[in-house]
């Protein structure tokens, strides 16, 4: 198989981004007049199925085509495996979570509204922050990614691509928000299912096994990277997932709880299937001799090497499905970061046309640091361990029985996770600029060491250790001022009792629902 024609490569691509741009101006022009929550949110609105589309479509990117290859070649079928199912089951936490969030925060759209109500606004702040800056370097990544695919597939310059695609996203986000990103994900997430059926189909009929390679690669035993990546990829993408705003507001945008359980149960199925496969490309291209090649290449590639055995008409298939899943990961990541922002930042009092602004002015630093940016998974990697220090002490808030959690917990625990990382690499390497360099994950997860597990086990019992002394902190300056005051201590006090001596936190504990009025949500 040689890469298509320039001609070919190029009528591919931009139809394809042609074919999103029509789409999605089409049906921005049919909600031209919705108000701005619509632009911001879809609240009670969407079934299961288109649902299930959405979380898929959602869920992907082109960036998939080389991280789960990549981890097939360096920990073969466990490691591949792992990876598949870690990143397809936290879709059920939000069938799990989200009727709960929505009943203790039913005008919300985005999980940093939840943290307002709960912990207060400097808590929310600091998720926000996370938040925004997760979704920052996920926008980074996927564009990056599709430059380099672009350029594995076809020779094309990438650059192009990357700038063709923020314009055509930008265009029709920037009119019609969530909605509009919404409606287009239903289409890329069923032209994807499509597409991966049909590059399924042309590798079994083309590509053969050279069983001898099957016994050499050593793909089928354990390995002690695999048995590692069963504690890391659960926490680390278990805990992301609560960053990414695009879930939270498909979430909130389930018609009923059934609505969203099926929904995210579908893509669950889905994705475990569509990653599976995907991962199993690094497999296959190991075992018919298409990788490492000659010269060696990287593992990152063992996906588009396969395709040297395929027809050129796979490729076609291949360029489509590629701009697809970019696109949509991508318009979802705009849409996510602009109504996180004006929810958290603006609290949705600003204009809809400054809000439509703020969705170009972000491309374009997003565009300048993709054309430098460094590989995908380590940007994924780092932006895990953020979450993996940050979110376990949040979610305490979830239940009644902590009703004295607040967020100075949550916020001092953040930070110790990171600061624990920090402490564990400069022990572990005896060298602090190696314990800065374990926090940016520069050595990835396949170093062979016990660095990056470490990390990742760091950075959740660093947090809890640091959020209860920080709780013990509070307790005690409160105590204190209690018996220099002459006012009750009632930071431990059930909600009732502790609202009766003063106008400090107030729960209902009905559902689990925990809600909190006055100044007591921070300290």
């Amino acid at each position: 198989m040689g890469q298509p024609s320039f001609e070919a490569s190029n009528a591919i691509i931009y139809l394809t981004y042609g074919a999103f741009l029509v789409l999605g101006t089409a049906i921005a022009w049919k909600l031209r007049s919705q108000v701005k929550t619509d632009f911001l949110s879809s609240n009670g609105t969407q079934t299961a199925w288109p649902l299930a589309l959405n979380f898929i479509a959602s869920a992907l990117g082109s960036g998939v085509l080389t991280t789960y290859p990549e981890v097939a070649t360096l920990t073969g079928v466990q490691g591949m495996l792992i990876y598949a199912f870690s990143s397809a089951l936290p879709m059920l936490i939000f069938g799990a979570l989200g009727p709960i969030i929505r009943r203790q925060c039913p005008e919300g759209f985005v999980l940093t509204e939840w943290v307002r109500q709960r912990y207060g606004t400097l808590a929310m702040l600091w998720l926000s922050f996370m938040t925004l800056v997760t979704l920052f370097l996920y926008m980074i990544s996927e564009l990056s990614a599709i430059g380099q695919i672009v350029t594995l597939l076809t020779g094309l310059d990438g650059l192009p691509v990357m700038i063709v695609q923020c314009v055509v996203t930008t265009i029709y986000t920037s009119l019609g928000g969530f909605k509009i990103s919404f409606l287009t994900d239903t289409v890329q997430g069923s032209m994807v299912v499509g597409l991966i059926i049909m590059g399924t189909i042309a590798v079994g009929v083309n590509v053969k096994i050279q069983p001898g390679l099957v016994e050499e690669s050593g793909y089928l035993e354990a390995s002690l990277v695999g048995w590692q990546l069963l504690y890391i990829l659960p926490v680390a993408i278990f805990t992301n997932d609560f960053f990414l705003s695009q879930f939270w507001l498909r979430t909130f945008s389930s018609k009923t709880d059934k609505d969203l359980w099926i929904g995210v149960s579908v893509a669950t199925v889905a994705l475990l299937c569509i990653l599976t496969l995907v991962g199993s490309s690094g497999l296959i291209a190991t075992w018919s001799g298409a990788w490492p090649g000659d010269p060696p290449q990287l593992g990152s590639v063992a996906f588009f090497t396969l395709l040297e055995q395929l027809p050129n008409w796979v490729v076609g298939v291949i360029l489509v499905m590629t701009v697809s899943l970019s696109t949509a990961a991508f318009d979802s990541f705009q849409s996510a970061m602009v109504s996180s922002a004006s929810n958290d930042l603006f609290r949705n009092k600003i204009n809809i046309w400054f809000i439509r602004a703020l969705v170009v002015l972000i491309i374009f630093p997003v565009v300048a640091i993709a054309i430098k940016a460094p590989s995908v998974l380590q940007i994924y990697l780092i932006s895990d361990l953020v979450s993996a220090s940050t979110v376990p002490v949040l979610l305490l808030g979830l239940s009644s029985r902590f009703y004295w959690w607040r967020g100075f917990e949550v916020i001092v625990g953040g930070v110790g996770g990171l600061l624990t990382v920090f402490i564990f690499g400069t022990i572990y390497y005896g060298s602090a600029q190696a314990g800065g360099e374990l926090l940016l994950v520069q050595q990835g997860l396949y170093s062979g060491d016990w660095g990056a597990f470490g990390a990742f086990v760091a950075a959740p019992v660093g947090s809890f250790i640091w959020a209860f002394a920080a709780l013990g902190l509070r307790l005690t300056y409160q105590f204190v001022r209690s018996k220099m005051t002459g006012h009750p201590f009632t930071a431990l006090d059930p909600p009732a009792r502790a609202s009766a001596h003063d106008e400090e936190p107030e729960y209902s504990t009905q559902n689990e629902v925990v809600t909190t009025k006055g100044p007591g949500k921070f300290f």
